[in-house]
């Protein structure tokens, strides 16, 4: 159990890496319908460590959502909207949500885990399709999920921020 927490942990990491990686990059790569023929280092480390993300992803998914806690990420599958309600709810009488129980918080990562997923699935299945007609239409899905996922991370990186904020506080 401690050594799955530790590759959690490590996993955390290189994908915190990976995607600011990826997202501070993404300006200078230069791809639409295929692979340009004289890509330099930003489209290819680009493409390269998109693959490993891909990877990471998937497995850190499985990570965190392994021995039912699927629920606390992904509330609204199980039904279960409460806590997330009364955090959303608790939010306009400034009070922080909790981090424990799958509420607002927990479910912020859940859907930053679907982004990244659906980040990486577009960008792959974009690479296998490139050339194609399918690939303009899979890069469109691309940088949509991509911008879902930083929009998900930045809201990720406020509740963290909170958090560190109230044990300071006590």
């Amino acid at each position: 159990m401690v050594l799955l927490r530790r590759l959690a942990a490590q996993q955390h990491l290189a994908l915190v890496l990976l995607c600011a990686w990826l997202i501070l990059a993404s300006p200078w790569v230069h791809m639409f319908r295929r692979i340009p023929s004289n890509a330099g280092f930003m489209t290819w480390s680009h493409v390269v460590l998109g693959l490993v993300a891909l990877v990471l992803a998937i497995t850190f998914t499985i990570s965190c959502t392994r021995r039912g806690r699927w629920r606390m990420y992904f509330p609204w599958l199980a039904g279960d909207l409460a806590q997330a309600g009364r955090d959303l709810r608790g939010l306009f009488r400034r009070e922080v949500p909790t981090s424990e129980g799958g509420g607002l918080f927990a479910m912020i990562e859940g859907l930053l885990l679907l982004a990244l997923l659906a980040a990486a699935l577009t960008g792959a299945g974009w690479l296998l399709v490139q050339g194609s007609a399918e690939a303009v239409t899979l890069r469109h899905y691309h940088l949509v999920a991509s911008r879902c996922m930083i929009a998900f991370l930045v809201l990720h990186i406020v509740s963290v921020s909170l958090h560190l904020l109230d044990f300071i506080r006590e």
